[in-house]
């Protein structure tokens, strides 16, 4: 985490120690753990089958009561615990804020690193050890205000990571000041006569840069959050994650809309590929389009479902994800599930791939790339 001074340590767990790996079943090589070579008259080395409570780490979880955040952590153990890849291959990078505290929960190694950085640093480590998962965890706030930059090259170069952004509309870690995700006219520590500023949408800036894998979930709906974060590990290539989050202490009930039971059928519409967009607790509405603007329609009195619009996450072009990520409640029903999921050429592989094909070449020689083309004497 960042000391005083801003610089970074590696937090896999307490005191820098190493993912809870027997010392029998493991040695040390470059720094992380791994199996050892089995002997040739045995059988190759098993690992063992790890459960969601082998990725808590011994720290106890310093979030308020009540908050979210509980939420995604216990679906993304579940998650974890189904990919097969020893916790030692695990890394989760975080910024600054209440989601950023992620790391110190897991049983993997990570960083908590500075604010908005995160992409960064995941990047340099993604390229330079691609055998490892890399998570980056991060916020409202820390994501799309000072970590914008990052944030939006990260997603357009297409690295084989996985971001998720808690949104919870406000800035819970500083104690309740609008963030860039915060609705117009709310009011807040820091906007007491109402925000101003146009909220940013982030799916709208993840398509936007064309992300290759991009959905969205809600903290208490377990079963398609688990879902969106088994779908989001397994793509090759950037995925981003949505995740709506309560902050029951300072923007309480912001997507009470999507979770009250006697709203949410109305207020959500669940995206499958290659079906028509129908929701509505009786499931008699649906989305089409008009022109080029979607429309809510009700099903019936010469409607079917054979007029509306059909999700296609396997589209090339974008188009349609952004339309999607425009829907906003009241307006219309916000969809959750996978807007996009594609398959591009992966960043990390590109740059591997040329450094391996300039290294075929033969060793460089520095003092003669310094003293070619042009030079300059400055007196």
């Amino acid at each position: 985490m960042p000391d005083s001074q801003g610089s970074i340590t590696a937090s896999p767990r307490p005191r820098g120690t190493v993912p809870d790996v027997p010392a029998s079943d493991a040695t040390i090589i470059g720094g992380a753990s791994a199996p050892p070579a089995a002997a040739p008259t045995t059988a190759p080395a098993r690992l063992p089958v790890l459960t969601p409570n082998d990725y808590a780490s011994d720290q106890d979880v310093r979030w308020c009561p009540g908050c979210g955040d509980y939420s995604i952590l216990a679906q993304m153990k579940k998650v974890l615990a189904t990919l097969g890849i020893p916790r030692e291959k695990l890394v989760f990078v975080s910024g600054i804020g209440c989601s950023s505290r992620f790391p110190y929960y897991l049983n993997t190694y990570g960083f908590h690193s500075i604010h908005g950085r995160a992409p960064a640093i995941a990047t340099g480590l993604k390229v330079t050890r691609p055998d490892l998962m890399v998570w980056v965890i991060t916020g409202d706030g820390d994501g799309l205000s000072i970590g914008g930059n990052h944030l939006m090259h990260c997603i357009r170069r297409n690295l084989d990571i996985n971001i998720v952004l808690f949104n919870n509309r406000i800035y819970g870690l500083t104690k309740g000041q609008y963030s860039p995700t915060s609705p117009l006219g709310k009011i807040t520590k820091s906007t007491p006569m109402g925000v101003i500023d146009n909220p940013l949408h982030p799916l709208c800036l993840a398509i936007g840069c064309e992300a290759t894998f991009v959905a969205r979930s809600i903290d208490t709906n377990i079963k398609h959050l688990t879902m969106v974060l088994q779908r989001a590990a397994e793509h090759r290539g950037t995925s981003f994650v949505e995740v709506y989050q309560n902050c029951n202490v300072f923007n309480d009930g912001a997507f009470d809309y999507a979770t009250n039971r006697e709203t949410k059928s109305d207020a959500t519409l669940e995206l499958e590929h290659g079906k028509p967009l129908v929701f509505g607790k009786n499931r008699n509405k649906g989305i089409r389009l008009n022109g080029m603007t979607p429309e809510v329609v009700e099903l019936g009195k010469g409607i079917t479902e054979d007029d509306l619009l059909f999700h296609d996450e396997k589209a090339p072009e974008p188009t349609l994800a952004y339309l999607l990520s425009r829907m906003t409640y009241p307006e219309f029903p916000e969809p959750i599930g996978v807007f996009r999921a594609v398959d591009r050429p992966k960043y990390d592989e590109s740059m591997n791939a040329q450094i391996a094909e300039a290294r075929s070449k033969g060793e460089g020689d520095l003092d003669k790339l310094f003293h070619a083309g042009d030079t300059w004497v400055v007196s």
